[in-house]
């Protein structure tokens, strides 16, 4: 079963007046995993698809969905996975990839037929981000061992963290899709601090392997009219152009950022001081 939800664009000014509730509605993706069924919420940020598969006594295969016009999924898109739960397969096309928790995979455009099964009796939990194509370039498995591994932070500043590129231009060819997953280490609790936005791309962050009772405060909004969002685990936030996208946790916790639009360049940041954040 695929469900699936839509989210207009929101302008920043507009967006200084939503109250706890308006936020929430406009941003969050609280419904992401349920058992064998697809979750899917297009956004008209970036025509942004974030989505969530977890297949538990069946195989899962991603269809099209309305807002597409496309016989098949992937007929103008590509698609960024990562594994967050036990071992599972994605199939492409009949060409079979195995996925641990934390391994990501990249689908290019075209590909006809995707199915996602779990190969343990604990579920896979496949965290999924799509965006717009224009032409194919090879699917591509990344373990954490292919991936691009750097140190940040540090334990005085409460950010210590392992930033992980996945699907990045430097591993991966992509249209414009890229992804990594951060851990936080025991500790720490702050991400993407000093925080930045950049005009030229969007940006989703979900958060995962949080500790059963503990919140996640998720920063956004201008540098100037900030709003924050608590957040669970296993929960998704979308984030604007024009929007800081940052958070501290009550633990430690890991967090997979997705981005799409104008350029490739990670280092592509306009950055604010933390004492100049309003």
């Amino acid at each position: 079963m695929t469900n699936f939800s839509f989210r207009y664009a929101s302008n920043p000014i507009d967006a200084r007046k939503y109250d706890t509730q308006e936020i929430r509605s406009q941003f969050l993706i609280d419904n992401l995993f349920s058992e064998n069924e697809i979750n899917l919420t297009y956004s008209m940020y970036d025509r942004y698809i974030v989505g969530g598969i977890m297949p538990v006594s069946k195989d899962l295969k991603l269809e099209t969905i309305p807002y597409l016009k496309s016989e098949n999924f992937l007929d103008r898109r590509e698609l960024g996975i990562v594994n967050v739960g036990g071992k599972g397969t994605v199939t492409v096309d009949g060409e079979a990839f195995e996925l641990n928790k934390k391994e990501a995979l990249y689908v290019g455009m075209g590909a006809k037929e995707v199915v996602f099964s779990s190969n343990e009796e604990i579920p896979a939990l496949f965290y999924i981000n799509s965006a717009p194509a224009h032409t194919h370039f090879p699917n591509k498995k990344v373990t954490k061992e292919n991936a691009i591994v750097i140190q940040l932070g540090e334990e005085k500043t409460a950010n210590k963290r392992i930033l992980n590129k996945l699907i990045v231009n430097e591993i991966v060819q992509t249209c414009q899709l890229q992804m990594g997953l951060t851990e936080l280490l025991p500790g720490n609790v702050w991400n993407t601090m000093p925080a930045h936005t950049h005009n030229r791309r969007m940006e989703a962050y979900f958060y995962f392997d949080l500790e059963e009772g503990q919140t996640i405060s998720h920063f956004m909004g201008e540098t100037q009219h900030t709003r924050h969002i608590f957040m669970q685990n296993n929960q998704a936030v979308l984030s604007p152009e024009w929007s800081i996208h940052s958070g501290a946790g009550t633990s430690n916790y890991s967090f997979i950022w997705g981005m799409a639009g104008e350029n490739l360049d990670y280092s592509d940041m306009d950055i604010c001081p933390p004492n100049e954040l309003r």
